[in-house]
C-alpha cells in the first residue's frame, strides 16, 4: 500500500434520521486505508456496547478506534454527570488526534448526538473544525446535526427514512444493525 496524504482536507457531516450515518463512516475509513491514509475513529456514546466493527478494526491496518460511554441510551435530561465526563474524554481524544495531525482521517461518531443531548458545547466543536490541521479530513456523524456544524462543513449528507423493518416489529439483526 502506498502512503499518502490528502492536499486539503475537508469537513463532512453525515446526519438525518435514516440509517446508515456509521456505516457510511466505516465505508469511507475502509477506502481512505485501502489508500494508505491513516484513520483514527472516535465514537461518542457508543463504549459498552457490542457493535460488529469493533471485532473487523482489530485486523485492519492504519485504524484506530476509541469508543466511549457506558453502554446505555442517554435519556435524561439534562444529562449524568458520568455521560458528560465520558463525552469529554472523547471529545479531549480528538481534540488532541486532530491537532496532532498524524491521521489523515478523523471520524467523531455520534458526536451530533452528544451535541443534541449537551454532553459537550457545540462551540467546542465549531473551534475544533476552525483549528484542524489543513491535511486533516473530518468525518462527524449523528442525527440532528447543530446548525452551526452544518455551516462549518464542506459536505453535509442527510440519510433519510423512508421506510424502516423496525416498523414491522423487525428487532436490530446482529452484524446489519450492530
Amino acid at each position: 500500500m502506498k502512503e499518502e496524504k490528502l492536499p486539503t482536507g475537508l469537513v463532512q457531516v453525515y446526519t438525518g434520521n435514516g440509517k446508515g450515518k456509521t456505516s457510511a463512516a466505516f465505508g469511507l475509513a475502509l477506502r481512505a486505508i485501502g489508500r494508505g491514509l491513516k484513520v483514527y475513529i472516535i465514537q461518542f456514546i457508543k463504549g459498552g456496547f457490542d457493535y460488529g466493527e469493533l471485532y473487523a478494526i482489530k485486523e485492519l491496518p492504519n485504524l484506530k478506534l476509541e469508543a466511549f460511554g457506558h453502554g446505555r441510551f442517554i435519556t435524561e435530561k439534562p444529562p449524568r454527570e458520568d455521560d458528560i465526563k465520558s463525552a469529554k474524554e472523547a471529545l479531549d481524544l480528538a481534540r488532541e488526534v486532530i491537532k496532532k495531525g498524524e491521521f489523515d482521517i478523523v471520524i467523531l461518531d455520534e458526536i451530533n448526538v452528544a451535541l443534541t443531548l449537551e454532553l459537550v458545547k457545540i462551540q467546542e466543536v465549531v473551534d475544533l473544525v476552525k483549528e484542524k490541521p489543513e491535511h486533516v479530513e473530518m468525518v462527524l456523524t449523528g442525527r440532528n446535526a447543530p446548525k452551526e456544524i452544518v455551516e462549518v462543513a464542506d459536505l453535509v449528507t442527510e440519510m433519510r427514512e423512508i421506510k424502516h423493518p423496525f416498523k414491522k416489529g423487525i428487532p436490530p439483526r446482529r452484524g446489519i444493525e450492530y
